[in-house]
């Protein structure tokens, strides 16, 4: 520990990423990147862009980017902001929108492990809020005083998703909070709340291109909600740097999200595969929690999951195990190509001794 370093970050437990190995050759199960390759037309754009105006800033406000983000949601573009990737979407809006040891900070107990870095970077208190055995939220646990709300929809590692009833319940009874939707992986059968901005002002929804849209590369996230939100975090976004999304990044998004067929031709891929391995799992005995995401969340009573996921891994796949409380059984799997499925089932049975 560096004597130079402030307290907090001698104090802060950073956010780990999933392992990305280069000492052989893995199928690669833990980051939950999309096995599909990006629309052909996203390649196509970025290398267009790629030209003399390189040596030009970007627009700061990313106007093309959001008003093709705001037409393909019936909104417009001063609902929209865009980032560097959805967890920098999230890390402006802590400060834009939680106080600092202020009333906590609502989010789930099993959830993105990012949030609490986050809280603890900004100096903001948060509770959590229990799951149940097969990790649904208590919805009742979010009627109480705070000082916001984050949910993940669906949520991680256990890709269970939240119904619209509940979504509303909690927006209505919290009106004085700003609550943020983290919609990662929505895309692969969850209920987005976008459609509940114009209803709701205190609704803060975020979005990636890194999941559905193969463009974990990229960096590419946004936010939606009322025009005061959005100011909210530009203002904080403007105050550390104004240039967040680079040319070839708005180029390649915008590209990504005209191209709607090739969306909704991939994610359904990896939605079909997603119901074949859980089927499958759950015929060798496995726990599959219902996933709405583009993983699945797994436990076996015959191998632990640190078991579990030490064995994969020597046979050269990869996947997350969370070595924490409530889940610390469970490994959570990202939905490959067919193939790299197949040999998951074929190799997990073995290891399993199944």
């Amino acid at each position: 520990m560096s004597r130079y370093w402030s307290n907090t970050v001698k104090n802060i437990k950073p956010y780990t990423p999933g392992e990305q190995p280069k000492d052989r050759k893995y199928i690669k199960l833990n980051t939950n990147e999309n096995p599909y390759p990006p629309s052909p037309r996203v390649i196509e754009a970025i290398n267009n862009a790629a030209d003399e105006t390189l040596r030009l800033y970007p627009d700061p406000m990313g106007g093309e980017l959001r008003e093709t983000i705001a037409g393909y949601y019936r909104l417009r573009k001063n609902n929209i902001f865009i980032g560097n990737g959805s967890d920098e979407v999230l890390a402006f809006s802590f400060p834009a929108f939680f106080e600092p040891a202020g009333k906590p900070v609502l989010f789930a107990e099993v959830t993105y492990s990012f949030y609490p870095v986050y809280t603890a970077f900004f100096n903001i208190n948060y509770r959590l809020i229990p799951v149940d055995e097969e990790f649904n939220i208590s919805e009742e646990g979010y009627y109480q005083d705070n000082g916001g709300i984050i949910i993940a929809n669906p949520n991680a590692p256990s890709g269970k998703g939240v119904s619209e009833k509940t979504m509303e319940a909690i927006l209505s009874r919290n009106e004085n909070s700003v609550v943020i939707v983290d919609e990662a992986y929505v895309d692969f059968g969850g209920l987005s709340a976008v459609k509940l901005i114009n209803d709701y002002p205190n609704l803060l929804v975020i979005k990636t291109l890194s999941k559905s849209h193969s463009l974990a590369g990229l960096r590419v996230g946004y936010a939606l909600g009322n025009e005061e939100l959005i100011e909210g975090i530009i203002r904080v976004k403007d105050s550390i740097n104004s240039y967040t999304v680079d040319r070839l990044a708005v180029a390649g998004a915008r590209e990504a999200i005209k191209d709607d067929d090739y969306f909704q031709e991939t994610r359904s891929k990896i939605m079909k595969s997603r119901e074949r391995v859980s089927a499958r799992l759950t015929e060798m005995g496995f726990k599959v929690i219902p996933s709405q995401a583009n993983f699945i969340f797994i436990s076996s009573e015959q191998c632990p999951g640190g078991l579990l996921f030490q064995r994969l891994r020597a046979k050269g796949i990869l996947v997350r195990h969370f070595n924490k409380p409530k889940v610390d059984n469970f490994i959570r799997v990202t939905i490959g190509t067919d193939d790299e499925m197949d040999c998951f089932l074929e190799v997990i049975k073995a290891i399993a001794g199944l």
